[in-house]
């Protein structure tokens, strides 16, 4: 299975290669009025799927501290309530 995972890897690492290779022509964004960012298609590509990938990363946060807090509130609760002893029943003959 890991040879299979690899192989799609390297595959889509190629393509992306490639990809990159063939679109090397710079490109103007207009971000804001009077301004112009010029740069390479695959430069531009690559700044806006960062950018994505750090909005969404940062969207994130408010749920996974939610969760901490959660879970240190429920370790909380249950260290407090008392433990109840295990009770043995004799083997079954």
């Amino acid at each position: 299975m890991t040879a299979l995972t690899w192989a799609v890897r390297l595959i889509i690492f190629i393509f992306l290669v490639v990809f990159a290779a063939q679109n090397t022509d710079p490109v103007s964004l207009r971000l804001l009025p009077g301004q112009i960012w010029q740069a390479p298609l695959v430069l531009a590509l690559l700044a806006f799927f960062v950018g994505g990938v750090i909005i969404g990363a940062l969207s994130l946060l408010g749920v996974l501290f939610r969760q901490r807090r959660e879970i240190s509130r429920l370790k909380k609760a249950a260290a407090r309530q008392p433990q109840v002893p295990a009770i043995e029943t004799p083997p079954v003959v």
